[in-house]
């Protein structure tokens, strides 16, 4: 009789186990098998990344002419420098998704399907500040990936991805959202994607491949992985599908991005400031400067103020400010709910355009490079006297914003830095900056000294002709 009994409630745990795992786990077979078909594989092949690894301002000056003879040859031997990630056909005519970093500087791009074709892609546009590139391939028919709403995703749903993690052609994993609207800022100090966190196995090689819900749409294209080892350790990052979709349209159309801007310096607000202004809780973005001739300052922000809402959107931390901002198109007219001195203030502004905002069809700037960032591809401005105080400084220009790829991105600097010293000559103000930069030899290393923090730094730089 025990026996018997024993055996009955063996059967029915087995049967309530399984019912717990058909709740919780779904069943993912059928949607990897139709999927799979419309990602792909990318390898690039960058010949010159080798020599200009190789070729570092600082490297150069450690090595007495002398000598250098007898390093040179051997870099010119350097084989090219090979690279790979994924990505997904999102048109049956052969247009493709990627990230950015996947075919940064490529001179040659391929894409394998499933089925082992190879095709040559030719690079439609890039978007630095997304990490997202459109590629396109010269093919017909070809199995597509359906557009899901990101923005319906919810903490704890399944997700799926598909890629190459290592070469490993077309390995799935899967995961749950584990948050939303993360903010991540690049390597100039932007911040104009708010990530989807998921624990899916993510590793390099998975780069620019699809993250899809369960109804088998993709919902965001994975980008980022945070690690200590190099490999998955739960904590992935991929852009949402929404804001890639605007992206990719506007790179199809027009080969760039363009981006709204504001023109105003941001900090969270702490449990004493949100005190302070009569906030019940900690949030908004509080304004610490505000960019002369910015569309901020023409619509009247000023610095202490703090942006509860833009635009009819909630801003909970100051990293939802550019989130939101940089998705409004230039020129439209937008709300901002504020508080200042402790009362709740209403204004309107016209977003301006990001300056240096996306690329044109072919890799060449959307803007003059005359027009953005002059010689050194930097935007500074005069240091506002909270920064003068905070740091002890009395001379300088601060830099706002930094253009890839130029020479003082190159040199290492970032938004924030505040520009001393340009080849032997300091720098006082504005007028000083303008001056010394239009006489800086090309094609010479220079010495570059910035405050970072406060803290001096002296780099070298090269205005290249």
């Amino acid at each position: 009789m025990v026996k018997r009994c024993t055996q009955y409630l063996l059967v029915i745990c087995l049967l309530v186990s399984g019912a717990a795992s058909a709740r919780g786990l779904p069943e993912l077979t059928e949607l990897i098998k139709e999927n799979s078909p419309a990602v792909v594989k990318i390898n690039t092949v960058d010949r010159n990344r080798s020599n200009r690894s190789n070729s570092q301002p600082q490297f150069q000056q450690e090595i007495p002419d002398i000598f250098r003879h007898l390093i040179e040859p051997r870099r010119r031997q350097q084989r090219p420098v090979a690279s790979m990630g994924s990505g997904f056909i999102i048109s049956d005519d052969g247009y493709i998704v990627t990230n950015n970093h996947v075919v940064d500087g490529a001179d040659q791009v391929t894409v394998t399907l499933t089925d082992r074709r190879e095709y040559q892609a030719e690079v439609i546009g890039k978007d630095v500040r997304s990490d997202l590139a459109l590629l396109k391939i010269e093919a017909e028919d070809l199995s597509a990936v359906r557009w899901g709403n990101s923005e319906d995703l919810q903490v704890g749903e399944w997700v799926v991805a598909i890629g190459s993690p290592f070469g490993l052609d077309y390995s799935a994993s899967a995961g749950i959202v584990s948050a939303m609207g993360r903010s991540i800022p690049n390597e100039s100090r932007e911040n104009y994607v708010p990530f989807i966190q998921t624990d899916v196995a993510i590793n390099p090689g998975n780069s620019g491949g699809p993250l899809f819900n369960l109804d088998g749409e993709v919902v965001g294209i994975n980008s980022q992985i945070y690690t200590r080892s190099g490999g998955s350790i739960g904590l992935s990052f991929a852009i949402p599908a929404s804001l890639a979709q605007d992206v990719i349209a506007q790179l199809r159309d027009k080969g760039r991005v363009d981006r709204g801007w504001l023109g105003v310096g941001i900090r969270n607000v702490d449990r004493d400031m949100a005190k302070a202004m009569g906030l019940g809780k900690p949030s908004g973005a509080l304004i610490e400067q505000v960019s002369p001739g910015s569309p901020a300052a023409q619509a009247g922000i000023i610095p202490g103020d703090i942006i509860m809402r833009f635009n009819g959107q909630n801003i909970g931390v100051h990293g939802d400010l550019p989130h939101v901002v940089g998705q409004i198109r230039p020129g439209t007219e937008a709300s901002v709910e504020l508080m200042r001195k402790g009362k709740p203030e209403r204004l309107g502004v016209t977003v301006g355009a990001l300056p240096g905002s996306g690329e044109e069809r072919g890799q060449a700037s959307a803007y003059p490079s005359s027009a953005i960032g002059g010689r050194l591809g930097v935007v500074v401005e005069e240091i506002p006297e909270v920064m003068k105080q905070r740091w002890s400084l009395e001379t300088g220009v601060l830099v706002t914003q930094v253009i890839p790829g130029k020479p003082g991105a190159k040199a290492g600097l970032r938004s924030g830095d505040i520009i001393a010293q340009l080849g032997f000559e300091e720098v006082g103000d504005m007028s000083d900056y303008k001056t010394v930069v239009k006489d800086l030899p090309e094609d010479e290393l220079l010495p570059i000294r910035f405050f970072r923090a406060g803290q001096s730094t002296f780099r070298t730089i090269r205005i290249e002709s």
